[in-house]
């Protein structure tokens, strides 16, 4: 009985993974870094320099401040720590290309492994908030593996940014919601929102929740009017209460900027921007590029095709005579993408299938408001925005990633479309590091960290209650394979890249390698969404509390 005892009080810390992520982050601090780090350092300059009023319409550089104003006071309050010898380097210049040495690349890589502190306390928050020995030790699990992300290591650690800090604040939010503390969770929401506002792909679930689970009541009195019964739906009082919460955090926010609000917007949501990033996000949008890039290989090398798929697209065949403007959607330029067989994509059409697909998340939500429920909602907003939003970044695929986390160890029915998810979302943001010298880094470190957690995940996460059957197992050996073919594209694409130099026949398909991650990954994240929502729509099991 004294062991048991024991075993129960165990404490798991997540210090020691934070002290060694801490040397590992340290050791590769003077690597490679994007064009993003000169972005954050001009934003340093502008909001030391100028006065608050000239942050959103200043533009000397073309990194132009475009995140919220609670992202500027953050920069804000990092230039004032500055020290002499960092400013003398060139970190603070208003100029329209950063010139810097090591003491501004120590400087600000010190302000993103600072931050990052957020997303351990926030982390280690929810493992001393879970009940038994048992949730203790799924959520040790699911929360190490976040500690550790590839995804977080590869975007801000060497391509430069301070997600760390954006999902620590999101797991606040989440965590909150799980102990029922619905003020609190609509406070952390709304700061993070105010910070960085990708996370709107998640406020329809977040919304829906605090609505449906705070401010709503169900319970119909045959004794008084419709009208009255209507009225008696919603808690006035917790409606208020979260409504002023959220109203204050967004006043304080935006306030100092009244007199520049409309180009403060235009900046948040230039929707002038092509439907793709500088590469294809693997979501739907890539694997509609790389279908119209094959139907047009097959028109002008199969001529019997052509009557066929004029007839069924009504494309101008004109425009596949322009060999510089067939490069256009092939080259990672950010612009505006044009297809030539397939129909073009508006702005209107992305907005109504994410929504369409949001909203079918939400309905089960708005039912059953349970904080599993809540998880997987937010799952799946996650997944609409990525797999058929506008403009989409590679790196919104984190957005799917960690709430998704935080579910897997409930069932191990959720393992499959979970090992697909984190194999494609993080394989492909490996075209984010394209110096030879980062290679064993961002490719055996996400593999090592694979290994590990698959492993782990399947040790902790809960059997399902009925056994499986053999379809399950049929599945789960197709996704294993799946991902393990992912490690042959991985090398030929990486030798592509050492031989590129050495073989100018290479150097003439720049965009093969690009279109090699962006194409299988898609299919992959995609897989990975219509397992996850089976499971979601169909097993009430996993979201029963």
């Amino acid at each position: 009985m004294a062991n048991v005892a024991i075993t129960e009080t165990k404490h798991y810390s997540l210090l020691n993974i934070w002290i060694v992520s801490l040397i590992l982050k340290i050791l590769i601090s003077i690597g490679y870094h994007s064009t993003d780090f000169d972005v954050h350092r001009n934003w340093l300059a502008i909001t030391n320099k100028l006065p608050i009023s000239k942050w959103y319409i200043e533009n000397t550089s073309q990194w132009t401040l475009d995140y919220p104003p609670f992202f500027a006071y953050f920069e804000y309050i990092l230039s004032l720590f500055v020290p002499s010898f960092v400013a003398n380097d060139g970190c603070l210049d208003i100029v329209e290309v950063g010139n810097y040495g090591l003491p501004t690349i120590y400087f600000q890589r010190f302000t993103v492994i600072l931050s990052e502190m957020i997303l351990f306390i926030a982390l280690q928050w929810i493992i001393d908030t879970s009940k038994t020995h048992e949730l203790r030790r799924r959520m040790y699990v699911a929360t190490a593996s976040l500690a550790l992300s590839p995804g977080l290591l590869i975007i801000d650690h060497v391509h430069f940014q301070y997600n760390g800090m954006m999902y620590g604040i999101l797991l606040f939010c989440i965590n909150s919601a799980r102990l029922k503390r619905y003020l609190l969770c609509g406070f952390w929401f709304a700061v993070l929102l105010c910070f960085k506002h990708i996370y709107l792909y998640l406020a329809p679930a977040v919304f829906v929740f605090l609505l449906r689970g705070y401010c709503l009541k169900f319970h119909w009195n045959k004794k008084k009017s419709f009208i009255v019964n209507v009225f008696n739906y919603v808690q006035w009082m917790n409606l208020i209460k979260l409504g002023s919460i959220v109203l204050l955090v967004f006043t304080i926010a935006f306030a100092p900027f009244y007199n520049v609000l409309p180009e403060l917007f235009g900046r948040l949501f230039p929707f002038s921007r092509g439907l793709t990033h500088a590469y294809w996000a693997p979501n739907m949008w890539a694997i509609y590029s790389f279908t119209d890039r094959v139907l047009i290989q097959i028109y002008k090398r199969i001529p019997i095709t052509r009557f066929p798929l004029q007839k069924l697209f009504k494309f101008n065949a004109l425009l596949l005579s322009d060999s510089k403007l067939l490069q256009t959607s092939t080259r990672g330029i950010v612009g505006d993408i044009e297809f030539f067989i397939l129909p073009n994509i508006t702005p209107k059409l992305t907005f109504l299938l994410t929504l369409f697909y949001q909203i079918m998340a939400l309905i089960p939500l708005f039912i059953q408001p349970t904080f599993r429920r809540f998880l997987g909602a937010m799952t799946l907003c996650g997944y609409a925005s990525f797999l058929f939003g506008w403009h989409v970044h590679e790196k919104a695929i984190l957005l799917v990633i960690f709430p998704m986390t935080l579910l897997v160890t409930r069932d191990r029915k959720l393992l499959s479309p979970y090992n697909l998810l984190v194999c494609c979302g993080y394989g492909s943001l490996f075209p984010l590091i394209f110096t030879s010298n980062e290679w064993l880094l961002k490719k055996v470190y996400t593999l090592l960290w694979y290994i590990i957690f698959y492993f782990n995940f399947k040790k902790v996460a809960r059997l399902p209650k009925k056994a499986e059957s053999n379809d399950g197992i049929i599945l789960d050996r197709m996704v294993n394979g799946y991902i393990l073919l992912f490690i042959p594209i991985i090398t030929i694409t990486s030798l592509i890249d050492l031989l590129k130099g050495k073989y100018i026949i290479l150097q003439n398909f720049e965009f093969l390698n690009l279109m090699i991650y962006s194409v299988y990954c898609g299919i992959g994240v995609i897989s990975s969404w219509n397992g996850f929502c089976w499971i979601y729509f169909v097993d009430d099991s996993i979201w029963t509390e």
